[in-house]
């Protein structure tokens, strides 16, 4: 309860001093084209003004628009099998963000998960975001700047499809018979490019974010723009 309080009072000052100083947002709509529930997850990084919502159900064919600050950096990702206990302890197999509870409250999602990652109005303005497969995979996502301005790489990048059957056997993460995510085999280094497991997620989505330093035509920049993120972008069936 303390922990709740706590953030509640962060939020509510930060969110008045957004107001005073007059600073912008920027719009997510997040939609769920999955034939199965999605809860998606929201986190401000280190610094940011907090999001006032972090985590929600997005039934399938539903969609949520949610107001982010301007100049905001963080994550969005889909929470999957989602349940509460008998004591009332929220929880998910993929993308667990540890919190208990359907917000997150500033608590980030735990691997295997596929992560839209943002850094709004940075250099020069720009916004830099990806769909990073850093931390491995466990939904098909896609990332569409709306509006926006920019040269050459403000446009969608996504994974789109489910690698979740694919997965090799040392990284799939089984759920009743069935795989449900797919662990990265990438540990923070320069070589991790060679690796071939990294190569399986390279080769089934090109325009995502497979491991550190994948920059080129990984990274995206756009100027003003809001974004559409979307799970299944191609209603990848799926028996979950």
């Amino acid at each position: 309860m303390a922990d709740s309080t706590h953030f509640a009072t962060i939020l509510v000052t930060m969110v008045f001093f957004q107001f005073l100083t007059g600073l912008s947002s920027t719009m997510f709509k997040i939609a769920n084209k999955c034939n199965y529930t999605v809860w998606p997850g929201i986190f401000s990084g280190t610094g940011n003004l907090p999001v006032s919502i972090t985590g929600f159900a997005l039934q399938p064919g539903e969609s949520k628009t949610v107001t982010v600050p301007s100049a905001w950096s963080g994550h969005v990702w889909g929470r999957t099998l989602c349940s509460q206990d008998s004591t009332g302890k929220f929880s998910c197999v993929t993308g667990n963000c540890g919190s208990f509870s359907l917000e997150c409250a500033g608590r980030n999602a735990n691997p295997p998960v596929t992560l839209a990652v943002f850094t709004l109005n940075g250099t020069g303005g720009l916004d830099l975001f990806d769909v990073s497969l850093v931390e491995g995979f466990n939904i098909p996502m896609r990332v569409e700047p709306k509006g926006g301005t920019g040269i050459g790489n403000c446009r969608a990048t996504s994974c789109a499809v489910d690698l979740n059957g694919a997965c090799p056997a040392k990284l799939k993460v089984i759920r009743d018979g069935e795989g449900v995510a797919c662990k990265s085999a990438c540990c923070c280094s320069k070589t991790c490019k060679a690796n071939s497991y990294l190569q399986f997620f390279k080769r089934a989505c090109p325009g995502a974010y497979v491991y550190p330093y994948d920059n080129g035509i990984s990274n995206f920049t756009c100027a003003s723009a809001d974004y559409l993120l979307t799970f299944c972008p191609t209603s990848t069936p799926s028996t979950r």
